[in-house]
C-alpha cells in the first residue's frame, strides 16, 4: 500500500508543476500572472473580452464603440521616471496629439495620472483617457479608446479603473 501512495504522490508532482506554469488569468475581478496581480472595478455588461499585444487585459465596449485596454509590468521604469512621462511615452507613435485636461489623483493609496487627449493613429482620429500609476516599483497603464467626440463609456472605465488595487 505504500509503494502505491508514493507512486501517486509522483505522479501528481509533474500536474501540479504544469499547473503552476499557467499563463495570465483573469476571474473578472483579479487579473494574475507570473509579474503582476491585480483586482479592477466592476466589469459592463457591454465588455467584452479581446486580445491585444501588449496588453494584460482588453475590452471591446461595442455599444459606446470604444476599446479599454490594461498594462502592467514591474521593474522596467517604475522608480525614476514621472508619470507625465511614462503618458507621454504611450502616444510616441501618435500625430496631432494634443492634450485637454490632465490632473493628479490617488489609486490604491499612490498618486497617479489621468490624461484626457485626442491623438491620430495612421490618420484616424481617436479620443483617449489614460490613467498612469506606479507602485511597488510597477507602472500600471489603463487607456479608453474611442471615437471622436464620442465619450459614453467613460463613466464605466472611471468605475473599472478606480476599483483598482493591488492589496488582494
Amino acid at each position: 500500500m505504500q509503494v502505491r501512495l508514493r507512486a501517486t504522490g509522483l505522479l501528481a508532482w509533474p500536474l501540479l508543476a504544469l499547473l503552476s506554469c499557467a499563463g495570465p488569468s483573469f476571474d473578472g475581478k483579479v487579473y494574475r500572472s507570473s509579474e503582476v496581480s491585480f483586482r479592477v472595478g466592476p466589469l459592463p455588461s457591454t465588455w467584452r473580452s479581446i486580445e491585444v499585444d501588449g496588453a494584460a487585459l482588453a475590452f471591446r465596449d461595442d455599444p459606446s464603440g470604444a476599446t479599454v485596454a490594461v498594462n502592467g509590468r514591474c521593474g522596467v521604469d517604475g522608480d525614476d521616471v514621472p508619470l507625465q512621462a511614462l503618458t507621454h511615452h504611450l502616444f510616441l507613435n501618435f500625430t496631432q496629439r494634443k492634450i485637454q485636461n490632465q490632473q493628479s489623483l490617488e489609486i490604491d493609496g499612490r498618486g497617479a495620472l489621468r490624461t484626457d487627449l485626442s491623438a491620430n493613429l495612421d490618420g484616424v482620429a481617436k479620443e483617449f483617457v489614460v490613467y498612469v500609476l506606479k507602485k511597488d516599483g510597477c507602472v500600471y497603464d489603463f487607456m479608453w479608446i474611442g471615437a471622436e467626440n464620442a465619450r459614453a463609456g467613460v463613466p464605466d472605465f472611471e468605475r473599472f479603473v478606480t476599483g483598482f488595487t493591488t492589496n488582494i
